[in-house]
């Protein structure tokens, strides 16, 4: 399992995210040290607190993981 760790501010960066992890074909997990969600639930993530950075878990190959992880700092930032 891989992880790297992002900060989330607004709601469109929420919606963003979501609609990039939806479309990975591996499990995305979201949170922190008390709660881990599914980051392709809109539900779920907004069950977070966002005033602290979260950890997203995945378990995918390393050229997955580095693809994901650019797109996700490119709608997070």
């Amino acid at each position: 399992m891989r992880q790297f760790e992002i900060h989330v501010r607004t709601f469109r960066q929420v919606q963003d995210f979501v609609a990039l992890a939806m479309v990975q074909p591996f499990e995305v997990l979201v949170g922190n040290d008390k709660q881990m969600v599914n980051g392709k639930s809109f539900m779920g993530m907004f069950t977070l607190d966002f005033k602290r950075p979260l950890w997203v878990r995945v378990k995918c190959t390393d050229e997955e993981f580095g693809k994901f992880q650019k797109e996700t700092a490119s709608v997070l930032a």
